[in-house]
């Protein structure tokens, strides 16, 4: 789950090149869906068009980086109509008011949250006169421009944390078992896209211990023992994986 807020700024990486290509800019909400659909991408070179991403060719976020397989996954907005007419609606969630099917005058949503696999909306916060809390999306009725409205009982299902809005994480057992065999679908892209190239330098845990030596020919364990080590460790892979 990430913050609307930690995908801005973020660069944006293609797998193949091991180069940076842009930045995230902003994010494009597919309101009737209730999920992240494009994201803009920012680039000195792309001054005059409006490129984005779709969600769906996001290889993997991390907390340093978002992943794509290679440029041919960002487009021109002009080429799909879908993305350029979600980009007019401009729908941005937070700083609209919440209001319940009643009219009543629930707070403004300060932030939402989202599925970083999928681009599903998660759930929002709202600040309120004298508190802020947490509602998960099936509570949402309709994300407008300005106005969200949520479900008449919203208010009797606030949560205190946005961590609330995960369904428990299952058991180590669970993991170990599951661990190659339910890998989410842009996990297993990323697997395969690293797998078989060679690391071109050393790569470090977080604790500075030599993981995956230069010149390894990555497989499957050697990327998850990355992935396990965290973002950073990741897109410093993905960085130095060369065909």
């Amino acid at each position: 789950m990430k913050k609307s807020n930690q995908f801005v700024g973020l660069p944006i990486i293609s797998i193949n090149e091991g180069a940076e290509i842009g930045t995230v800019k902003s994010l494009v909400i597919n309101a009737q869906q209730g999920s992240v659909d494009f994201l803009t991408v920012e680039h000195a070179d792309w001054q005059i068009s409006v490129m984005a991403v779709p969600f769906k060719k996001i290889v993997g976020v991390g907390e340093f980086a978002v992943t794509i397989e290679d440029r041919n996954s960002i487009f021109d907005l002009t080429e799909i109509p879908i993305a350029n007419e979600l980009v007019q609606k401009k729908i941005s969630i937070s700083g609209a008011r919440v209001i319940d099917r009643k009219g009543q005058l629930l707070g403004e949503a300060s932030e939402f949250y989202i599925n970083e696999d999928n681009g599903s909306i998660l759930g929002l916060t709202i600040g309120m006169k004298d508190k802020e809390a947490v509602l998960k999306s099936e509570f949402v009725v309709t994300f407008g421009r300005d106005l969200i409205v949520v479900k008449e009982e919203s208010q009797l299902h606030f949560l205190n944390e946005p961590e609330q809005l995960i369904e428990p994480e299952q058991t180590l057992e669970e993991l170990t078992l599951d661990r190659f065999a339910n890998e989410d679908p842009l996990k297993e892209k990323q697997l395969e896209l690293l797998t078989g190239k060679r690391a071109s330098k050393d790569i470090y845990s977080k604790t500075g211990n030599l993981i995956i030596p230069s010149g390894t020919l990555l497989s499957r364990e050697d990327i998850v023992k990355a992935r396990e080590e965290g973002p950073s460790v990741m897109v410093e892979l993905t960085m130095n994986a060369a065909d």
